[in-house]
């Protein structure tokens, strides 16, 4: 990432001071506001390159914004997302339908609206009076479907909380608790945004690599364009895939679900224990394992198409390293007693290689029963779950020492300038036109939140487990973190992550109560996510030049909506499918939540300091810290002796390095097929047929998403909800029974055959 360039993952669009921005509005019609100086010195622009060629540096302050059809397609998109999202979560090889989908999507339905409801004026002349049809669909409304679409997009980490509690160790916890511990989780990242706005949103250098994005995406859908000869348009082309899409889903989805995972070195050994570790794709190490499904592509990395090559390039060895020279070293030397275990599982053991029985460490009160933790003996976990934790101690740390080596001086005097900035680039200053919203509104947000937070935590108690000073703790942690996370993202595009520091944190303080280290985990964690989220939401309305009254709207709003609809569909799935999460043989095995719940035992039942710490097995996984902080030392030194080895350069540590950090649940043929697709969009396509990459790509994306989002839910509502399913050797899904097998001599495992 230290190429200027390389965070655009979209074809950059040039921009050409004499003209309008594209809407759907006749040129003649714009009223355009700009700078005078503007037009004469082109330093007026932003400072930042990429920003300067593709933000337009004008606004339309008549275009209308709050339109019936920005409400209707807005709450539409966001209920749908939200539910669709939720939806697949649970499911062997979950998908997250990404806002680009939305994005695309709505503009024929805005423009269909905008041709067909009527334009009548009710209430003409009074104070009250309003019109369903504005006019044109514009931009302006596009981008706030979008805001409202980006909520729905976005998972709601608490529901794991849920899930766990309900599905995992089968407590209580009460609809009306788990949506205060939503709410209050995704609304408490208001606050920290509010009060870092000024920081984070105003300065031209605080940039947001990513929002570009998303505005060329919106330059693009509104420009006019025509058929070409012998071709198609953006929206035809859109309609076409969306179609072959939710067409091919009925094979993998339905018919023939062994295309999820093609593990065929499974089918040349069909009893060989070894060759099944090797080739599955679900349950090994994948070698040779293609998806022939896009949710098995896109499930965890996102959609391959929108990842630049380099950034490919660096999961790619990084998950090399990992699965292919890391993992069957420390299984094959029997690190950890590692050949007792499946060589890849998110399970939890006994020594003897039998499934740890979590149930029996727990007392009635929901805590760590000590006496039975110390007959049942110590946890252990598969050779990858353990060098995956080791990887990600070493990712936190490579973050920031690779932030300090490669940005430290650029973070340091950028957000200086922020801080003391007087000057204001041409967004800021076209953006002062606007009423702004009132610190004070997120000050109470911010105080509210918190209030009802220990209120909770204390009133409910016995659900919760978090003590009234941990939520405190949590909100500390989060506020300190979120200005220099939100430093690093805004200008480097990486966002270090937390989750491992206050679960480390809360293990050590309070052991014993998995619950409370789970919400501690999303008050101290993912409000600090959802600050750095709404301020990237923030910047984009910023660019795109949206009222911040009526973005701040949007963004409540959306954030509501989504919270109701994620939880009221999640309860709706673990309150009707049977053996939801448990099942390994059905489609609904919670791969994400049962990663969650593993969690939870580690670091919130057991506590750290008995797995990792003095009195734990796994204490030597530690000097992963070290390893990790080295990594990019090492690179930072090779690039001053040879500077002119430009591939040095796009070796970026803690991308590499944290390249498995999705594993597990992710599986090995989740990584090759991703590869494998990124490989060809972002360097063949790409460098060999660019037009076709910058017209395309991320369309085919979007509808690849929503045609398998449509087949998924239709399936389940005809055929799932009867448990209609065909039984055949082709939904065998990866047919690789003995992956999961222990090698060790005389481990016994039903299903496996002995070692002797």
């Amino acid at each position: 990432m230290e190429e200027p360039t390389a965070d655009i993952i979209v074809p950059l669009i040039p921009k050409d001071d004499n003209t309008t921005p594209s809407t759907s509005q006749p040129p003649e019609e714009i009223h355009v506001l700009r700078e005078p100086e503007q037009e004469e010195e082109e330093e007026e622009n932003s400072p930042v390159r990429q920003v300067a060629l593709t933000v337009p540096t004008t606004d339309d302050p008549t275009l209308p914004v709050l339109t019936f059809r920005m409400w209707v397609l807005g709450v539409l998109s966001c209920a749908l997302l939200s539910f669709l999202n939720q939806f697949f979560w649970y499911r062997t090889e979950p998908l997250t339908i990404t806002a680009i989908s939305a994005q695309i999507a709505v503009v024929p339905l805005g423009q269909l609206m905008a041709a067909k409801i009527t334009d009548r004026v009710f209430f003409k002349g009074k104070r009250w009076e309003f019109t369903l049809n504005p006019g044109p669909f514009n931009v302006k409304e596009h981008v706030l479907i979008t805001i409202f679409a980006n909520s729905g997009a976005g998972s709601v980490y608490a529901i794991h909380v849920v899930t766990v509690v309900k599905v995992f160790y089968k407590q209580n916890i009460t609809f009306f608790v788990s949506l205060i511990v939503i709410v209050t989780t995704q609304v408490l990242g208001f606050g920290w945004a509010g009060i870092f706005r000024r920081y984070l949103v105003e300065p031209a250098a605080m940039w947001w690599p990513a929002n570009l994005v998303q505005v060329s995406l919106f330059r693009a859908l509104h420009e006019k364009e025509e058929r070409p000869k012998g071709g198609v348009t953006r929206t035809q082309f859109f309609l076409i895939a969306l179609t072959c899409s939710f067409s091919y889903y009925v094979f993998p989805g339905y018919l023939f679900e062994m295309l999820t995972s093609f593990s065929w070195i499974c089918w040349i050994f069909p009893t060989s224990v070894l060759a099944q570790q090797l080739g599955s794709g679900l349950y090994g190490l994948g070698i040779g394992a293609l998806g022939f499904d896009w949710s098995t592509i896109s499930s965890y990395l996102g959609s391959p198409l929108a990842s630049p090559w380099f950034a490919t390039a660096n999961v790619a060895a990084g998950f090399v390293f990992v699965m292919y020279v890391l993992t069957p070293i420390c299984y094959w030397l029997d690190v950890y007693k590692a050949k007792t275990f499946a060589i890849f599982s998110d399970e939890l053991y006994q020594s003897d290689g039998q499934e740890y029985n979590i149930t029996s460490i727990i007392d009635s009160n929901f805590h760590l029963d000590i006496a039975a933790y110390e007959a049942e003996g110590p946890l252990y976990l598969s050779t990858f779950f353990a060098m995956t934790y080791g990887v990600g101690f070493a990712a936190l740390t490579a973050t920031i020492v690779h932030v300090l080596l490669f940005h430290g001086r650029e973070i340091w005097e950028q957000s200086k300038s922020s801080f003391k900035e007087k000057k204001m680039d041409i967004h800021t200053r076209l953006m002062r036109r606007y009423k702004q919203v009132p610190e004070w509104w997120f000050w109470l947000i911010l105080v509210v939140n918190v209030a009802a937070t220990i209120t909770a935590c204390e009133y409910y108690n016995d659900q919760l487990q978090l003590p009234w000073w941990g939520v405190l703790l949590a909100c500390a942690i989060a506020i300190v973190f979120t200005l220099p996370i939100g430093i690093i993202t805004a200008i480097t595009n990486q966002t270090p992550g937390l989750n491992i520091i206050t679960e480390y944190i809360i293990g050590y303080i309070y052991p014993g109560y998995p619950v409370a280290n789970m919400c501690f985990k999303v008050y101290g964690y993912i409000s600090m996510t959802q600050a750095v989220t709404f301020l990237q939401d923030f910047k984009l309305g910023h660019y795109m030049k949206i009222p911040p009254r009526t973005m701040f709207m949007a963004q409540v709003v959306g954030t509501l909506i989504a919270c109701i609809v994620y939880l009221g569909t999640a309860w709706w799935l673990m309150e009707t499918i049977p053996d939801i999460c448990e099942s390994t043989s059905s489609l609904w095995t919670c791969p994400a939540d049962t990663v969650f719940y593993d969690a939870s035992v580690i670091w919130g039942l057991i506590g750290p300091r008995r797995i990792f710490g003095n009195e734990g097995t796994y204490g030597a996984i530690n000097w992963f810290f070290l390893g990790g902080a080295v990594a990019p030392l090492l690179v930072w030194l090779a690039q001053k002796a040879f500077p002119n080895q430009d591939w040095i350069r796009l070796i970026n540590m803690p991308v590499l390095i944290g390249a498995t950090g999705n594993m597990p649940p992710a599986t090995a043929v989740n990584y090759t097929t991703w590869i494998l697709i990124g490989f060809l969009s972002g360097f063949v396509v790409y460098r060999y047929r660019p037009d076709l990459w910058m017209k395309y790509n991320y369309v085919l994306s979007g509808s690849l998403d929503a045609g398998l989002a449509f087949m998924g839910v239709l399936l389940y509502f005809c055929l799932g909800l009867e448990d209609v399913s065909l039984e055949w050797w082709g939904n065998d899904i990866d047919g690789c029974p003995y992956a999961s097998c222990p090698t060790a001599k005389g481990v016994k495992v039903s299903g496996c055959p002995v070692v002797s």
